[in-house]
């Protein structure tokens, strides 16, 4: 009987040989590759077809479904179709409103306007003028070429003509690159008042949209703001979390008193036959009356 008590035998973890277990492992899979090729050989085309399949209807589509290139197809084209729908309407708004962009522009700063005006006044006129030649200027350069071909002795000549016809060309050249020039200046000016400044006007969001849009948030942020500021209703559930924690750290420190209860019965229950057992049959009776007494001091 005491054998029942004694401490139980430790169980050993038996010993690892890795330099066997490799070689076992080497050796049969060398003994399983040739049917592994032979495997291998025999369905990997068939895998190959079926993934291969899988491939073409991804991409061609099946049974009368489309594939990823006809879906591109499609989602490009209603994509483009949105994009001009979208972009006329824009543009349409646009050109309504450059109007009233160039007014105001105008209304901001008339000084600036009569600048702008002037560059253009300027550009037209330069450009009026490189198409013909003033009196005067005939006269300038018919001298010049005159005076040329007396001091060369030349007057009258083909040299003379064509002398005059240069210097009436020269004079076309110095008002067409003038004219150029005034167009340049008008441009640059136009551009920086009235171009530039109005698109960026036309392409923003209306100051009206953006302070709408600021009131819609400032309203979605109040949303579930409106708590008790006073009272925390979360103290409640907080409380409630601790005592639930406190009531399973309770149940957990009872069930261990038990399992200590009961294991000091069974020792208990094991003195009391051990007593018995090796008690004389004379004493036996008032040994056991102080096992079974002792006993049932453990349930009191």
């Amino acid at each position: 009987m005491g054998s029942l008590f004694s401490k139980p035998k430790t169980v050993k973890a038996p010993k690892m040989d890795i330099g066997k277990d490799i070689q076992r492992y080497v050796s049969g899979m060398s003994g399983a590759l040739p049917q592994i090729l032979s495997q291998e050989q025999q369905f990997r085309p068939q895998f190959q077809g079926l993934n291969l399949g899988d491939i073409q209807s991804f991409l061609s589509g099946s049974g009368g479904q489309q594939g990823i290139f006809g879906l591109s197809n499609q989602a490009a084209q209603q994509a483009g179709m949105g994009l001009g729908e979208a972009r006329g309407a824009e543009l349409g708004q646009m050109t309504g409103q450059a109007g009233l962009t160039r007014g105001l522009m105008q209304a901001l700063s008339p000084e600036q306007a009569g600048v702008v005006q002037g560059f253009d006044t300027e550009a037209q006129r330069a450009l009026a003028a490189s198409q013909r030649i003033s009196p005067e200027e005939q006269r300038g350069y018919q001298q010049t070429a005159r005076e040329a071909a007396s001091a060369a002795g030349r007057l009258g000549g083909n040299a003379a003509i064509a002398s005059e016809v240069m210097g009436r060309e020269d004079v076309f050249a110095r008002k067409r690159a003038e004219a150029a020039q005034a167009g340049q200046n008008a441009y640059n000016a136009a551009q920086g008042f009235y171009t530039q400044p109005g698109l960026n006007l036309l392409s923003s969001a209306p100051l009206s949209y953006q302070q709408g849009q600021q009131f819609i948030n400032t309203g979605l942020g109040a949303i579930g703001s409106g708590t008790p500021q006073l009272f925390d209703t979360s103290v409640g559930l907080n409380l409630g979390a601790a005592q639930r924690a406190n009531q399973l750290a309770a149940a957990q420190a009872n069930a261990q008193a038990q399992a200590s209860r009961s294991a000091g019965f069974m020792g208990a229950l094991g003195s009391i036959g051990g007593a018995l057992l090796t008690a004389p049959m004379t004493g036996g009776a008032s040994l056991g009356g102080l096992a079974l007494g002792k006993a049932g001091s453990l349930f009191k």
